[in-house]
């Protein structure tokens, strides 16, 4: 649940600071008439979030056992890829969101109405589609009970409100350490994901070795004791996984970690020369 709790957290924050720089800068420059198309396009984008996302729930329902899994392990490479991509940009381009998103408007304003609701479309809508493949994978690997959606529904819920604080003045956020810190929480859930992505598809005939246990610690570790549903809710933990799972995992989650975390360079200049002093 924690795992959920902390994608519909970091996910619905990103897509709430959007929202809230776009309109206090159209309040901030008097265009407070613009904010109409601003929530429209706002709304289309949550709108077709919520529509990927039932497809995604219902257009799988129907398919045989193996065409699910093979669906549900491709997607989960692609959401782990995505949500990858993600962290490492959000990284790079948190301090400088605001004026890059100011910048944007500023063309979008002189355009009119239509460029003003594509451009809060398509700033929120990329969040709103990212989120919805990663949540549905997360919360299938970690299980079908509640806990994981309730989870996500209580992360974006805080989302809001802290993106509300946020634009009142009230609460001060250091973004490029929030992002840093829940970014790096997010790999270890994103290296569950695409194992447990790895495991959908050698069910589905697509990957061998689903017979080829690494280790098994089911009888110290029940997946249905309280503490393997933790472990499992927080970390996609699995007890018995196979060779490849593991050998996946690691390659996934140790390089992708340190490269992370790994402090950023310094763009460093190249002094001019000197010109030469003339001999005349």
């Amino acid at each position: 649940m924690f795992s959920n709790y902390l994608i519909g957290l970091r996910e619905g924050l990103e897509a709430s600071l959007v929202v809230c720089i776009l309109i206090a800068y159209l309040v901030k420059t008097k265009n407070q008439d613009k904010l109409a198309p601003l929530w429209l396009g706002v709304g289309l984008a949550a709108a077709l979030s919520l529509a990927f996302g039932a497809g995604l729930e219902f257009g799988t329902q129907e398919l045989t056992f193996k065409a699910q899994e093979a669906i549900g392990g491709t997607l989960s490479i692609v959401s782990v890829g995505l949500v990858t991509w993600m962290v490492f940009w959000m990284k790079r381009t948190a301090r400088n969101m605001k004026s890059e998103l100011q910048g944007k408007l500023d063309a979008a304003l002189a355009m009119g109405t239509g460029a003003l609701v594509t451009t809060a479309f398509l700033a929120v809508g990329r969040e709103g589609l990212e989120t919805s493949l990663f949540v549905w994978r997360s919360v299938h690997a970690a299980g079908n009970g509640a806990g994981p959606l309730i989870g996500v529904l209580l992360g974006i819920g805080s989302s809001i409100v802290l993106g509300w604080l946020f634009y009142r003045g009230a609460l001060q956020i250091n973004l490029s350490k929030f992002f840093t810190w829940t970014g790096a929480m997010l790999v270890v859930v994103a290296a569950g994901v695409l194992a447990y992505g790895v495991h959908d598809l050698q069910e589905a005939d697509f990957l061998p070795g689903l017979t080829s246990k690494a280790f098994d610690i089911s009888e110290t570790i029940p997946p249905d004791s309280w503490y393997g549903t933790l472990l499992k809710g927080t970390f996609n933990f699995q007890p018995d996984p196979t060779v490849l799972q593991l050998i996946v995992w690691a390659l996934y989650l140790v390089p992708v970690l340190v490269l992370f975390l790994a402090p950023s360079r310094a763009k460093t200049t190249t002094p001019e020369p000197k010109p030469e002093p003339s001999n005349s």
